[in-house]
């Protein structure tokens, strides 16, 4: 076609664009993702996934970009940072009265606007080519993101398996878009940074860490808080002190850190006042209130029966005031059983029982 561009002056406009879109980098690869679909088959195998079935199910495909969207030759990767000015998490951590919610869930769901942004980008693509197919993914398919994300040169698989960048730490979130154009690579993070450090596994809660780089989901807080749908485990319940929606304590005590960016997304403020929220306040809202404090936030996917459950065990886990003790007893004879068995466990670590069995 006459006047399309060459592919590497395709690249070039792609993070012009990506860049204008609110994506801070921006990084392309194959279908190859080298040692990483040998990694998570051996992690599925070890049942380090818990009750996250979903994991096994597409394992292969995961595993396969190619093989989940047929014809895939190229993988745009991209990251747009979150963290807002002006946090001040260890407080929050250090208050036992008060409510943790991991960073990210504090604004707007990221997956819609980062999916909307991707989906711009491709069409930009595309009308520019005038050819090709895209498939934009934020942490919504079979997609081993932070492992594209490391082939793509964006930063390194650290030994929390989150994905780091030298100059930009890890508050951010990833995206990609699959696509059937054959896009020069970038050359792919060779090295890991952590040397001898330890900061992340020795500050774990729950001891999730089974060795550096290798992350056993049945014991992280943010599986517990989020994915988990169950009753959690009686041993792990002390540990996870007042968080009540996943955990950043590896991400605080990480050194790159001090390279974040702050983020200039309007719709990654925090809203309603959940960065510095009461546990008490939290556990009284009513279900309808708890819909309309958590419409559009990510938060809404645990649903209000485990926003409850989260919340009675960090009330086990504060201080027993007349206050506390008084909030858990309005809940002891709440419809689900799985809410009254973690009531009835929180009012015991105070001394105090309920009316009904859990």
């Amino acid at each position: 076609m006459s006047g399309q561009p060459t592919y590497s002056e395709l690249r070039d406009k792609i993070r012009l664009w990506a860049g204008e879109l609110g994506f801070a980098q921006t990084g392309i690869t194959g279908v190859d993702l080298g040692e990483h679909p040998a990694y998570l088959a051996r992690w599925l195998a070890a049942g380090r996934h818990g009750s996250m079935h979903y994991m096994e199910k597409h394992g292969s495909r995961r595993g396969d970009p190619a093989q989940l969207i047929p014809g895939t030759l190229s993988i745009i990767s991209v990251r747009m940072d979150y963290l807002w000015d002006g946090d001040d998490a260890e407080a929050v951590l250090e208050n036992p009265g008060k409510a943790y919610i991991s960073r990210y869930a504090l604004g707007r769901d990221y997956h819609k606007l980062v999916r909307k942004r991707l989906a711009t980008l491709a069409k930009r693509i595309e009308q520019e080519l005038g050819e090709g197919t895209y498939r934009a993914f934020v942490d919504s398919a079979p997609v081993l993101e932070r492992a594209i994300a490391e082939q793509a040169g964006l930063g390194w698989i650290a030994k929390n398996t989150m994905l780091i960048s030298t100059t930009a730490g890890s508050w951010f979130f990833l995206g990609e878009i699959y696509t059937d154009i054959p896009l020069p690579e970038d050359t792919p993070q060779q090295t890991k940074h952590c040397g001898t450090c330890r900061a992340c596994l020795d500050i774990c809660p729950t001891d999730a860490f089974v060795a550096p780089f290798e992350l056993d989901a049945r014991r992280c807080i943010s599986y517990l808080t989020i994915e988990h749908t169950g009753s959690i485990d009686k041993e792990l319940r002390p540990l996870m002190g007042n968080r009540i929606f996943g955990c950043d304590d590896c991400q605080l005590v990480c050194p790159w850190n001090k390279f974040a960016r702050f983020s200039q997304e309007e719709d990654f403020q925090p809203r309603h006042q959940l960065q510095d929220a009461e546990l008490i306040d939290l556990f009284l809202w009513d279900e309808a209130t708890y819909l309309q404090k958590t419409e559009g936030s990510a938060m809404r996917r645990i649903g209000y029966e485990r926003w409850l459950r989260n919340l009675a065990v960090a009330l086990g886990n504060a201080p027993g005031t007349p206050a506390v003790v008084a909030a858990l007893q309005s809940r002891r004879d709440f419809p689900s059983a799985l809410v009254r068995e973690h009531v009835n466990w929180a009012l015991a670590c105070h001394d105090e029982t309920g009316a009904t069995g859990g």
